[in-house]
């Protein structure tokens, strides 16, 4: 499941910064976002990321925006 993959991403991407994995993993991030707007436009990307965000912060205490940006382009309604 692509919210399960993404929370695994981004938590890892939040609490190894900088790691050896750290440009794939954004990438991954990136990519699952393309799918997720090619199945559901804007709205899904950002029904998505609330999800993402309030699991990810209730989990690990830290705040998953910083990857919203990878999302940017595809569409015109999504610029963060």
């Amino acid at each position: 499941m692509l919210e399960e993959e993404l929370v695994d991403l981004m938590t890892a991407c939040l609490q190894d910064p900088g790691s050896a994995d750290d440009g794939a993993r954004r990438s991954r991030i990136a990519e699952i976002g393309g799918e997720i707007h090619a199945d559901g436009g804007t709205d899904a990307l950002e029904n998505f990321f609330f999800v993402l965000k309030n699991r990810i912060e209730g989990e690990i205490g830290k705040d998953p925006s910083v990857f919203k940006p990878l999302w940017n382009g595809l569409s015109d309604e999504w610029k963060h």
